[in-house]
């Protein structure tokens, strides 16, 4: 696919996930330019912080949304939780691609991650993915930050809300996965 036909499927998963996942998730893109954006989300998972933690890096292929990966099957996705680690998807016959790479781990505390998400791996950015896990009163607060600069002709600001939605709908089925056993969300 070309640069601007995956603009326009960010774009259209974008506006799916809002529509299809309603969500107590509190998403924002904090600021957007032509050189970067910053999103960043929380949401209350019912669950204790070291199983939500495990969910996330153990069990990616399980709530992650098929429609994002490149070979069409969540469960091809994996974590090495540990530093120069990947966020990796199989191809099969032995191909595959790093989504991003492993920065830092606290077990159960902070993940981060370096590179560009999806279509993003394929322009001139980089990016700094964090998720954080508090204990609060409903479980696990779930906080996951994501900032990308660089270069894209058009200005990286015109596809800051796509990439705000794709990861709304993950910490979405995230917390559906780990409350209910399912990734889609019962209310939809």
């Amino acid at each position: 696919m070309r640069q601007n036909q995956f603009k326009t499927l960010i774009v259209i998963c974008a506006i799916c996930s809002v529509v299809v996942f309603p969500t107590s998730t509190l998403a924002t893109v904090v600021d957007a330019g032509t050189n970067g954006f910053t999103v960043a989300h929380e949401t209350f998972v019912s669950a204790d912080r070291m199983a939500v933690y495990k969910a996330v890096i153990e069990n990616i292929g399980a709530w992650w949304s098929s429609d994002h990966t490149v070979s069409g099957n969540a469960a091809n996705l994996y974590f090495e939780a540990r530093p120069q680690g990947c966020f990796c998807e199989s191809l099969g016959q032995g191909a595959g691609l790093v989504h991003m790479t492993v920065t830092f781990v606290n077990p159960g505390v902070l993940l981060r991650l370096t590179g560009g998400l999806g279509p993003l791996g394929l322009m001139g950015v980089s990016g700094n993915m964090t998720w954080e896990f508090d204990d609060s009163e409903e479980g696990t607060t779930v906080t996951l930050k994501y900032a990308v600069g660089g270069y894209m002709s058009g200005g990286l600001d015109t596809i800051a809300s796509a990439v705000d939605g794709v990861l709304i709908e993950a910490m979405t089925r995230l917390k559906s996965y780990v409350e209910t056993g399912s990734p889609d969300d019962p209310d939809s």
